[in-house]
Parts: C-alpha cells; sequence; structure tokens
C-alpha cells in the first residue's frame, strides 16, 4: 500500500509541474502578442544627405553656379569669347576677329564650402578677385534649395584706361568695380536643374554730360548710376552622362540715364568628365567679368542699329564662346 501511495504522488507532482509549466509558457506567448508588452527599440534612421551636383560646374555659360568644389580642390579655368558674327566672312564669322576676349582664372576651396578666385581678362586687363560661400546646400526633407552668395572685385589695369564713355579717369579708385549676387537653385530631377540669381554691380566711376539748358556748364548729370541691379536665369538639362543642354538669360532692371545695357541670352552645350568641363556656346555677353558683363553689354540678343546706316536690325548680335575647366582634389 505504501509503495501504490508513493507512486500515486509523484505521478500528482509530475502532473502539477507539467501544468505549471505549460501556464507559464501559454503566459509568455500571450505577453509578446499583447499590445501593452514592452516594444522593441526603434531602429535609428540615417539623416537624408545632401543634393550631389545640381550642376556640373561652378560655371553655366557667363554666370556663377550653387556649386562649390570639395575642400582641397584647385580649379583652372579658361574662358574665350570670338567676335560676333555679324560681320560674316570677312573676319570668319569673328572667329578672327580681333576684338575676342580671354580670361585665365583659378580658384581654390581652403575650407568647406568656401571658394577664393582670381583671374585676368584681356580687354582692359581686368584682374579680378572673387569669393563664393555655399550657405545651404538643398537636402530632401530639410532645404528645398541651394543658397550661394558670390562676389566679386575688379581692377582695370590697363595703361591709357577710360570710362564706357570715353572720359579720362582721373583717379585709381575710378578704376574698380564690384560685384554681388545671391544665387538660389534646385535639382528638380535627374535630369533638370533651375537657378535664379539676383545681383548688384557697383562702378565706382561714372560719365558725366551738360544738358542743353545749362549753357554755363556748372551743373553736370551723370549717364549712368553707380549701383546696378539685374536678375539671371539659368538652367541645365542632362541628356547623356556626360552630354547636357544649357542656357542662360540676363536681365538688366535698372534703367539709366543713358548707355543702358542689353540683357543677354546663351544657349550652348557642356561635356564634362569627373575632372573637366567643356562647354560651348553662342551668346551676347563679351566681357568675361560679372559686373562688367551687367553694366556695359551693347550686344543685343534680338534686334540692333546698325552704327554705319543706323537702321534697326533684327536677328541680335551673337559671339561665339567657349569655357574648359579643370579640377584637382588634393
Amino acid at each position: 500500500m505504501k509503495i501504490i501511495n508513493t507512486r500515486r504522488r509523484s505521478r500528482l507532482v509530475t502532473a502539477i509541474c507539467l501544468s505549471m509549466s505549460l501556464l507559464l509558457l501559454q503566459g509568455v506567448a500571450l505577453a509578446q502578442d499583447d499590445s501593452t508588452a514592452p516594444a522593441k527599440a526603434a531602429v535609428a534612421v540615417a539623416p537624408p544627405k545632401p543634393v550631389k551636383n545640381t550642376f556640373q560646374s561652378q560655371w553655366i555659360i557667363d554666370n556663377q553656379t550653387v556649386m562649390v568644389p570639395v575642400k582641397g580642390s584647385l580649379e583652372l579655368d579658361f574662358q574665350h569669347r570670338f567676335g560676333v558674327l555679324g560681320n560674316g566672312y570677312q573676319d570668319m564669322y569673328g572667329l578672327f576677329s580681333p576684338s575676342f576676349n580671354i580670361r585665365i582664372g583659378a580658384s581654390y576651396t581652403p575650407v568647406k564650402n568656401l571658394s577664393l578666385g582670381i583671374g585676368i581678362t584681356k580687354t582692359d586687363l581686368l584682374w579680378d578677385a572673387n569669393a563664393k560661400y555655399a550657405i545651404i546646400t538643398q537636402t530632401p526633407g530639410k532645404y528645398p534649395v541651394s543658397v550661394t552668395f558670390f562676389g566679386d572685385m575688379a581692377v582695370n589695369t590697363k595703361a591709357d584706361a577710360t570710362l564706357y564713355d570715353g572720359s579720362e579717369i582721373q583717379h585709381s579708385s575710378d578704376r574698380y568695380s564690384f560685384f554681388s549676387q545671391l544665387i538660389v537653385a534646385r535639382k528638380i530631377s535627374d535630369k533638370l536643374s533651375v537657378q535664379v540669381a539676383g545681383s548688384l554691380s557697383h562702378q565706382n566711376a561714372v560719365g558725366g554730360y551738360y544738358t542743353k539748358n545749362d549753357s554755363t556748364g556748372t551743373a553736370t548729370y551723370q549717364s549712368m548710376y553707380h549701383d546696378h541691379f539685374a536678375i539671371a536665369v539659368s538652367a541645365r538639362y542632362r541628356i547623356t552622362n556626360v552630354t547636357a543642354l544649357i542656357v542662360d538669360y540676363d536681365q538688366p532692371l535698372t534703367s539709366h540715364p543713358a548707355y543702358n545695357p542689353n540683357p543677354n541670352l546663351a544657349l550652348g552645350v557642356e561635356f564634362s568628365t569627373s575632372g573637366h568641363c567643356f562647354q560651348m556656346f553662342v551668346t551676347n555677353y563679351s566681357w568675361l567679368n560679372p559686373q562688367y558683363n551687367n553694366l556695359y553689354n551693347s550686344n543685343s540678343p534680338f534686334s540692333y542699329t546698325d552704327k554705319a546706316t543706323g537702321q534697326s536690325v533684327k536677328g541680335g548680335q551673337w559671339l561665339i564662346g567657349f569655357n574648359i575647366t579643370k579640377l584637382w582634389n588634393y
């Protein structure tokens, strides 16, 4: 009897242990399914990265882009503008024109988002120094556009330099001019990028004239204002990985008493690799300096007055140009 009772007790204890184990396992399973159970740790989400290559170069024909090369980059610029096409075969449509213009420049990025440059232009032996700073870069979910500031200072070093109207330069400070521009751009898609830029050009000296009503010649009036506002619109459309169509339009906003500059329209094609960019185009601008182009452009994209006949000619005054840039990263 005692042996039988001991066996019954052992079986009972075993059954109780199994039942408790099943209840514990069921409780764990319910806890995993219960919405009130502690949630798993959230997976860290990487922050959005800035958009790359809004443009392939610091230049888009005659204008600067929002792009600033990475820290430690050195860029060499070679820009060329031929003469106007209007003379036809006499100077091979401007290719052999004595009025061609060349600029050689270089820029370096010493710190992130800041580029410093210098250059010299054939016309007027114009030296320029410039700075460019990327304020914000287009970033998904954070910044819808890129914003960059560009500033330039130029000095006319030609020995017999004159003002735009032929007036003599009286002081060394008359040789200086300045340019400030705020550039806003957006890469709309992998193929299309667009930018808008507002600018202020300043010339230290302006020409004067006497009115017919002032016979004494004591009242002098400015033929141009010292400051000039303008707006520029540029776009790039990628055709292949290395080829794109590019366009510029520059519109003067300031109306001067005389010597009002003409707007500029430029159309071209761009070929680019990782370290090189080549742009070829037709344009109205010829000065190769932003404030000079905005202040003194005499070539019209739509129609102009022939100086010899005084008649209006449709079709504009166009010239062929190209930009070549080479970039090194150190």
